[in-house]
Order: structure tokens, then C-alpha cells, then sequence
């Protein structure tokens, strides 16, 4: 059912399908679907703004790696790690005795290095998680073979590569489950150096009979920053194991790191009177200048 037909698929002998191959659940709040008028338009708008942004930084830094779901990662990584990098060099030696003598008050470090910790691994969850999920593969079962591997003469089978990519900078570990009958690929487990392609052996089946035919693999993908046989490990026992530990691994060091350098304490709201970032910038150069020239002078 879900395409205004009379009858379901099963009974125009299409086989059930199977959880692995449902890829999203309408939400029914009170029973019935929830409808929000416009968010069309608005994730339209959204995607437009982003997919420019990328397009901009790829460009300007010569980095096409930028460009895609991963591309959004990487950009998340580096306003991040850029943001984290501001706040240590930024912070004065006086707003450093301020924070250990004013504990009481502020933002606390902690808070500000879970949030920097927290969007590493959004990030490195959006990277593995957007490209993996279900791919589908129409096969028509047909009296005889056509050019192609959508048109399969019945009861034979036929193959075909299947391209792995990764435009990212960081390796990927792939896995390939095939999840309903008539279909196999060949290895299974691949790994993906960065901005390269691996390829595949996709082989789909035509039954004897005559008809069209869906066949499903999944694919889950991990980034390469633990050791393959970790991740093989983990996603024997669940496909998401390795993404948790991916997280822990990218986020808990990071996370350390900045207690280590910035200690625990509170970091303290800026006030109303204080000057912007650049006059403060431009007050400290102009003040060296003087302060050499004057030495200069004696």
C-alpha cells in the first residue's frame, strides 16, 4: 500500500518488507499524520543556504572535500576547532586571574568544552550516518536478457560493479549487508582511502518467473579512526557500536585536552562597556608600536 493502489504489494507478489529496508515512519501524534504547513519550503531554503555556503569555502580554499553531506561535517569540525582555538588565544592573562577569582559567576569552562566536544561528534555522526541506509534495485525477470542489469533473463543471474565513494579526508570502512533474497556483493567490507572510489561486486538474480522484482542491500559506513578489527568487532554486535565508539573516541580527548588548557573553572560574560574584539586587537598592536618605538628613541 502508500501508492492509492486497491491491493498491497504482497498480493500482486511482491515479498513483505523487512525492518532493514523501512527507511522512515510517518509520525501519527493522536492518529493522525502531522502536517506542518511550509517546512517544504523551509528545509528547501535551508539546504539552498548550506549547499552555498560549501560551495563558497570550497572554492576559496581549494578544497572540494567541503562539498557534500561530509563536506557540512568538516566544515562543523573546523568552526568548532576554530572557535576553540579564539578562546585560548584570545583570553588575556587578566581574564584569566578574573576567572580563578571569581568562580561564582560565568559561563562555566566545562559547559562551554562539552558543547565544542558535542558538535566534533554531531558532526562525525552526520558523516557516517547520511550516507549509509538501504539502497534499492529494481530487477525486471524477463523472457529474455536486455543490455543492462535491470532487464535479467529468468532464473539467471547477472553482475555488475557497485562504486564506493568517499570525498572526505578521512578514510572510511564500509560494510555491505544485502537484506532480501536475489542479491550478493562481493567483499563485503571495504575500506575507502580519502577523496578515492572502491569498487564492488553487485550480482542480482531474476526468479524463474516472470515480473518486477525489488532488491535491497544496506550500507553502513564508519570512519577509519579506530583499527578495522575494532569496527569489525563492534558491528558484528551491532551496526551502531562502532558509531558510538567513533563519538567517544573523536569527542572524550578533545574534551580532555580543553580542561587540560583551560582548566574548570567559569569563563565570565563579556560586559555591555567592554570594547569589541577588533579595538581591543588594534589597541594592543598600537600600544606595542609605541612601546618599541619609544625604546627605539632611548
Amino acid at each position: 500500500m502508500g501508492d492509492n493502489n486497491p491491493f498491497t504489494d504482497q498480493a500482486s507478489g511482491e515479498p513483505p518488507v523487512k525492518r532493514s529496508q523501512v527507511v522512515a515512519v510517518v509520525w501519527q501524534p493522536g492518529g493522525s499524520v502531522l502536517s506542518i504547513p511550509a517546512i517544504g519550503t523551509m528545509v528547501t531554503a535551508s539546504q539552498d543556504i548550506i549547499e552555498t555556503v560549501q560551495r563558497t569555502f570550497a572554492r576559496l580554499l581549494g578544497m572540494p572535500s567541503l562539498l557534500g553531506t561530509q563536506g557540512l561535517a568538516y566544515l562543523l569540525i573546523g568552526i568548532s576547532a576554530l572557535a576553540y582555538l579564539a578562546d585560548i588565544l584570545w583570553g588575556s592573562s587578566t581574564q584569566r586571574r578574573t576567572r580563578q577569582r571569581d568562580r561564582d559567576s560565568g559561563t562555566s569552562a566545562r559547559l562551554l568544552l562539552v558543547l565544542f566536544a558535542g558538535a566534533i561528534v554531531l558532526a562525525a555522526t552526520v558523516t557516517m550516518v547520511a550516507p549509509s541506509g538501504p539502497e534499492e534495485f529494481g530487477v525486471v525477470s524477463s523472457e529474455s536478457d536486455s543490455p543492462g542489469i535491470g532487464v535479467i533473463e529468468a532464473g539467471t543471474n547477472e553482475s555488475t560493479q557497485y562504486i564506493l565513494g568517499n570525498g572526505g579526508a578521512v578514510p572510511m570502512v564500509t560494510y555491505l549487508e544485502p537484506t532480501t533474497d536475489g542479491v550478493a556483493v562481493q567483499p563485503r567490507e571495504n575500506v575507502i582511502p580519502p577523496d578515492s572510489t572502491v569498487n564492488a561486486t553487485l550480482t542480482l538474480s531474476a526468479p524463474p518467473e516472470a515480473g518486477y522484482y525489488r532488491r535491497y542491500i544496506v550500507e553502513h559506513r564508519y570512519l577509519h579512526v579506530l583499527p578495522q578489527s575494532t569496527i569489525r568487532t563492534l558491528y558484528e554486535v551491532h551496526p551502531w557500536l562502532p558509531i558510538v565508539a567513533i563519538d567517544l573516541a573523536l569527542g572524550v580527548p578533545f574534551y580532555l585536552l580543553g580542561v587540560v588548557l583551560l582548566g574548570s573553572g567559569r569563563v565570565r560574560t563579556r560586559s555591555k562597556d567592554r570594547p569589541p574584539w577588533h579595538r581591543r586587537l588594534w589597541s594592543r598592536l598600537t600600544y606595542r608600536t609605541e612601546t618599541r618605538a619609544g625604546t627605539e628613541k632611548k
